[in-house]
């Protein structure tokens, strides 16, 4: 257990007010920590997914006994010490070979854990070409649907899009997206079943002859292939508790407006009886009243017939 700390000047101050819980929240931080035993592998791993989420993360290179699976005392005292919502442990033993952990926190608990085994990596360091800038905000595209029907990939999804989502913004300019980040899912039968293949490519612009850019995208890394091993899932008390919505953020409802998946809002009119009568219409020639004109046709007999009699 921590200790209780009470500020002593202003600074210390501000640092525990930052900490307290907010209506909208701040960045969350990740923790990438080293087990008892490692490889290079997982070295290389951490490394780059740590350059991917800075500034919000924090690289320790010390090795550390931690356990997470056998126990969640040591999670809880580094995402406590170091106010992180996210970890990542690496370890690697004989019988797990190139062991991740990603592990998040609600009210630094351990709301849900996902063990990932790493069967072939390639860091960023062994790609070529251009890096994006740090603290950008990627893109997320997440291939095969097991990611929709399955539902530790549908948690592992929320963990990943979690993870990377860095500060929420109102708007993004198309300059600012610089690298997109991959998720497939294999099936899980055939060759390669269970892999989630992990890649990370950055944004070309090129010219296309229009206003709209030709978008190609070059391997940036790392290419990691994961196999699913040990899961956590959040229990259902604790995840309703995380999930809720102050009241301050709930948008306030507009009577028959809707807004669908893609964000765009549909509205609903409700209209009186119509009299057709008086609606304005185009004014057109073939509109108009041509009552006029039918009394000058009707006419014109009768005075053509009144002539023959004078002729006669």
């Amino acid at each position: 257990m921590l200790r209780t700390i009470k500020p002593k000047n202003a600074r210390s101050k501000r640092v525990l007010r930052s900490r307290e819980s907010k209506v909208e929240e701040n960045g969350k931080t990740a923790i990438f920590v080293r087990g008892s035993q490692t490889s290079q592998i997982v070295n290389d791993a951490l490394k780059d997914l740590y350059l991917l989420k800075k500034p919000d993360a924090v690289n320790f290179t010390k090795k550390n006994q931690i356990h997470p699976f056998e126990d969640d005392s040591s999670l809880e005292f580094f995402s406590q010490k170091n106010d992180a919502s996210l970890l990542v442990v690496g370890t690697h033993s004989k019988k797990r070979p190139h062991n991740l952990v990603f592990a998040r926190m609600f009210d630094h608990q351990i709301m849900d854990m996902m063990e990932l085994g790493i069967e072939s990596a390639t860091a960023m360091s062994q790609t070529k070409g251009s890096k994006c800038a740090v603290g950008m905000k990627p893109l997320m595209v997440f291939n095969g649907e097991l990611f929709d029907t399955n539902e530790n990939y549908k948690n592992l999804k929320n963990l990943f899009t979690d993870f990377f989502h860095g500060q929420s913004i109102d708007a993004i300019n198309l300059t600012g997206l610089e690298h997109v980040i991959t998720v497939t899912a294999a099936p899980l039968e055939g060759k390669n079943a269970g892999l989630i293949y992990f890649r990370v490519y950055t944004i070309q612009l090129k010219k296309s002859g229009a206003k709209t850019p030709r978008i190609e995208l070059e391997n940036m890394g790392p290419s990691l292939d994961f196999k699913m091993r040990r899961i956590q899932l959040p229990k259902a008390e604790l995840w309703k508790v995380a999930t809720k919505v102050p009241k301050e953020l709930k948008p306030k409802k507009v009577k028959n407006v809707e807004k669908d998946e893609m964000g765009d809002v549909f509205g609903r009119i409700h209209l009186g009886d119509q009299n057709l009568e008086k609606i304005q219409t185009r004014k057109m020639k073939g509109l108009k009243k041509r009552g006029t004109e039918d009394d000058e046709d009707e006419s014109e007999p009768s005075k053509k017939a009144k002539v023959d009699e004078d002729e006669e």
